[in-house]
């Protein structure tokens, strides 16, 4: 069964305008400068693919990895419950569940393509479940007491290694379940949730690098960019225990990556951020699906070429999977139909892969008098606030922060305090700062 993952939630009409007041004498501001222009090394960018489910067979995996190779991915994430590799006891691997994953890592390393693996789903026998939901349990069917962590973290700890001795850098990384922090509890259930995630990072940690200290632990997959639960990891002793955070933002995806990071520096901590969910719905023209705003197959596209390309300039994240290969189910975030068929955003994915350095859509803006008033309008990049300022000569009179709607575009009245005449406009993106703003005159 394909997990179905829950999206990140921010009040997007923080403005379709939240505009501030009028400041009058106010200087200049560029807030928010661009992020580093340079990096050690590249992004490590590619797709999340179908994982392993109920009856996968080797030839969906030798599919699976011919599509990433044509996407020019460089990395696909995959999800691997333990729930089906081990379903029936410790030490008991389930002889499909190998068959298939065996195949996949070995078509991803023929391909030169890195594999994160995301463990998760405890299996029935291992599940800190509450005892009518583990008598209700079927092995290898994903059900209520699956999403609880396991009660022995050794227990996972001994798969992981055993993963780690089977498949060595063919798995690039291992990222310890998903989603933890989630509200549904859909993947990490039960109370005393970072004491316990805690422990089952620590646990995995030190095995894995025991048998092969090249292979990268991811811990996280985290969806709160409010930074409680990271604060609450920290305090549970995680530092140390991973190379890596990985993060899922749905909604204002390079807003939220920032706000994470300052938690992360706040505490001390610079490991690098895996950015390894992240996507757009295409299911326009209905209005939202996955908690997500539908959009357009051609705002798809755009938006994964202006994202993977403002990704490559940040220092700090090092890696980015796009969320998904394929449509399923009632979901429409893939880059193929659920048939196969190729969409926009295939191309454009591919394109963005192969070819990762360039600009983003420009800013644009115009400006036009209603009555005693002026709109601003225009559109922008996907996935940060903007900013809107507006200068009277030399001197700051107003600012605004706002977000643009579903398509990328806005449109904001001015404060009739302004007036009509002698105004400057600019609006720019945050993540790019002030040089990258668009500017006009009325």
């Amino acid at each position: 069964m394909r997990r179905r993952p829950s999206r990140l939630t921010v009040a997007l009409l923080l403005a379709s305008c939240a505009l501030a007041g009028v400041i009058p004498g106010a200087p200049a501001s560029a807030t928010g400068r661009a992020q580093p222009a340079s990096r050690a090394t590249a992004l490590l960018a590619g797709v999340n693919t179908a994982g392993l489910g109920p009856g996968s067979t080797p030839v969906e995996a030798d599919h699976t990895v011919a599509l990433a190779h044509e996407l020019n991915s460089k990395i696909i994430r995959i999800e691997l419950p333990w729930s089906l590799l081990e379903p029936r006891a410790r030490g008991q691997l389930d002889p499909q569940a190998l068959e298939y994953t065996d195949r996949l890592m070995n078509d991803a390393a023929t391909q030169g393509i890195a594999v994160i693996a995301m463990i998760d789903a405890t299996p029935c026998w291992a599940t800190s479940a509450p005892a009518r939901l583990k008598r209700a349990c079927v092995p290898g069917e994903r059900g209520a007491a699956n999403s609880y962590p396991p009660a022995q973290p050794a227990d996972f700890a001994a798969l992981v290694k055993t993963l780690a001795e089977r498949y060595g850098t063919k798995m690039t990384a291992l990222e310890v379940w998903n989603e933890p922090d989630q509200a549904n509890e859909k993947y990490f259930a039960g109370p005393h949730k970072p004491q316990r995630y805690a422990a089952i990072l620590k646990a995995a940690y030190t095995a894995i690098k025991q048998v092969n200290p090249q292979i990268k632990v991811l811990g996280g997959s985290l969806v709160g960019t409010n930074g409680v639960f990271l604060r609450l990891l920290y305090k549970a002793g995680i530092k140390g225990y991973y190379d890596g955070l990985g993060i899922h933002f749905y909604t204002l995806s390079l807003a939220s990556i920032r706000a994470f990071r300052a938690v992360q520096v706040a505490n001390g901590d610079t490991t690098p951020l895996w950015f390894d969910e992240f996507g757009w719905t295409d299911c326009y023209p209905r209005k939202i699906q996955e908690e997500q705003g539908c959009v357009t197959p051609a705002a798809q596209a755009q938006n994964i070429t202006n994202i993977f390309r403002a990704l490559g300039s940040s220092s700090y994240i090092a890696a980015a999977t796009l969320y998904e290969l394929q449509d399923e189910g009632v979901e429409s975030f893939g880059v193929l139909t659920a048939k196969g068929a190729h969409k926009p955003a295939f191309a454009a994915l591919s394109d963005v892969l192969a070819s990762p350095i360039g600009p983003l859509s420009p800013v644009t803006l115009g400006l036009r008098k209603a009555g005693s008033k002026v709109i601003a309008s225009g559109s922008g990049p996907v996935g940060d606030f903007m900013h809107l300022e507006v200068f009277q000569g030399s001197v700051l009179r107003f600012r605004a922060l706002f977000t643009l709607n579903r398509f990328n575009r806005y449109s904001l009245r001015l404060p009739g305090a302004l007036g009509t005449h002698n105004l400057r406009v600019r609006v720019y993106m945050q993540w790019t700062g002030a040089s990258g703003a668009a500017q006009r005159s009325i």
